[in-house]
């Protein structure tokens, strides 16, 4: 059930823009309906979100609000380093969080190598905290590689999908 009032990642990001602008905030909580946003900075410039009590994401900086938390640890490679050809468009992950080719198990994948897309097709979901965001293409074009592995954990700014434009 969809609640009144729905916040995007994008909301949640400019909103710790703003807070992370703000020299002497420190706190603040922000409750629309069932929806809850607690960000404490801390000493270390730290922020927890939550969500219903629950933390959903890391560091109150000009960081997305998705990014790892400064105490989590350093992923192995650096995913916004990953090679992507000439020519090609990266759809990046925006957010950390489980990568799902499909809307469900048994169901097609959205899309497959040699697809055409259009800019709003949804080429994956990311699930964070049991929310899954769709992630579209952005671009017109034909996927040439799909990075991620279905089911698997994705950082902030992975390469998820090679589109070649048209």
């Amino acid at each position: 059930m969809k609640e009144p009032m729905d916040l995007t990642h994008q909301d949640v990001r400019d909103i710790l823009k703003i807070i992370d602008s703000a020299e002497h905030l420190n706190e603040i909580e922000l409750a629309m309906g069932g929806f809850r946003l607690h960000v404490v900075r801390g000493a270390a410039g730290g922020a927890s979100l939550a969500r219903s009590g629950h933390v959903v994401a890391g560091p109150a900086t000009a960081a997305p609000a998705h990014a790892p938390s400064p105490v989590s640890p350093a992923p192995a490679a650096d995913p916004a380093s990953q090679a992507v050809p000439a020519g090609i468009v990266a759809i990046r992950a925006p957010m950390l969080g489980t990568f799902y080719r499909a809307p469900a198990p048994n169901e097609r994948p959205f899309v497959e190598v040699g697809q055409r897309v259009k800019a709003d097709d949804t080429v994956c979901m990311i699930e964070v905290m049991k929310l899954f965001n769709s992630i579209r293409a952005g671009v017109d074009g034909t996927v040439v590689k799909i990075c991620a592995d279905n089911a698997a954990m994705v950082e902030f700014n992975q390469v998820l999908v090679h589109v070649k434009p048209d």
